[in-house]
């Protein structure tokens, strides 16, 4: 599976967002689903994940409350809405597939999206 990660930009504090993850291939539905995100000198960290029939969801700390992760496995499309943004949101994000695994820990994840830009500043 392809995965083409969009939505990104700069946006003020407070404002919404909404990141969307267009996957290539007839079985994505088959997939379970990630969010991540980095900054410049830090390590990838985990954002959202969702199961492959949108049954189980998992949030950061950091997010839960905020950002909402969706699927329409009928537009093969990922989504990360993200509420209530915060300067500290800023980071490149990134998609991930696994048709297998599922979880925190972007290793267990083996297809990448190239990542989209949110930057939030006043």
């Amino acid at each position: 599976v392809q995965l083409q990660a969009s939505g990104g930009g700069l946006v003020q504090p407070g404002d919404s967002l909404r990141l969307s993850c267009a996957a290539s291939g007839r079985t994505f539905s088959s997939y379970n689903m990630g969010w991540f995100r980095q900054t410049p000198g830090k390590e990838r960290e985990f954002v959202a994940a969702i199961t492959w029939n949108g049954g189980s969801t998992a949030y950061a700390d950091s997010v839960n409350g905020r950002f909402t992760i969706s699927r329409d496995n009928a537009k093969n499309t990922v989504y990360l809405q993200m509420n209530s943004l915060k300067p500290e949101d800023t980071a490149v994000y990134y998609c991930a597939a696994d048709r297998i695994r599922y979880g925190r820990i972007d290793s267990l994840y083996n297809y990448w999206g190239q990542g989209t830009l949110v930057t939030v500043s006043s």
